[in-house]
């Protein structure tokens, strides 16, 4: 099958959502031809990638959300058998310099999860990546309270990095968003406000939502 082209609807998205849930990613990269890894240690993308594949996903590396047109982004979301998130969910790169006037109004975080299509999937461990199963994939749009958590997150630890205080941060601030360094090795250095007001360097960081926050919402929307 060729590769769909990006939904021209809500609804449109929404249906091939709709008809990929309860297929294995195996069975949908056979289905596509799309190319499968036999591990995911060099491949962790793989799931998302073959995802926006199928789904018609526009975006590719520009940053804007994933169905341009529609003003969606596409965040798979690995569950376990007990239905809960296995590990955090990536939003974005993290700022380091050009701090003035950033407000999280503004930010890439704020634009990246406007409107969200979570895709649940089936992924304990025991499962080869191409035994993982789509589960019922729903629109999501952030309520008041989870945007005040969210700037609340990101106004606390944009601050550290504006002072010179990066080093500070760990996995351990944030309600429901945590700073992480997010490279493909430890070679990979970027700019950063250092203690004293200097460019320094550091490894890249990338903003990701804690399991308590995504689990809320997987229970908002399926027993809501």
């Amino acid at each position: 099958m060729r590769k769909p082209n990006p939904p021209e609807t809500i609804n449109e998205l929404m249906q091939r959502v709709n008809d990929i849930a309860g297929v294995t990613l195996g069975e949908l990269a056979n289905q596509y031809q799309f190319k499968t890894p036999e591990h995911l240690l060099r491949e962790k993308g793989w799931p998302g990638q073959l995802l926006e594949y199928v789904l018609g996903a526009s975006a590719g590396s520009k940053p804007v959300p994933d169905f341009e047109r529609l003003g969606i982004e596409l965040k798979s979301l690995p569950i376990g058998y007990n239905g809960k998130p296995l590990e955090t969910t990536y939003v974005t790169t993290v700022p380091l310099t050009g701090l003035t006037g950033a407000t999280f109004d503004n930010s890439s975080v704020k634009k990246k999860l406007a409107h969200v299509l979570w895709l649940p999937i089936l992924a304990e461990r025991a499962l080869q990546p191409v035994e993982r199963v789509i589960g019922s994939g729903f629109l999501w749009q952030p309520n008041a309270y989870q945007i005040a958590q969210l700037q609340r997150d990101w106004e606390e630890q944009i601050e550290l990095i504006a002072l010179g205080e990066i080093e500070q941060i760990s996995g351990h601030l944030g309600e429901v968003m945590q700073i992480r360094p997010k490279a493909a090795n430890s070679k990979a250095l970027t700019d950063v406000i250092g203690p004293n007001g200097q460019i320094t360097k550091t490894l890249p960081r990338g903003f990701y939502l804690k399991t308590q926050f995504t689990q809320q919402i997987l229970a908002d929307h399926f027993q809501g």
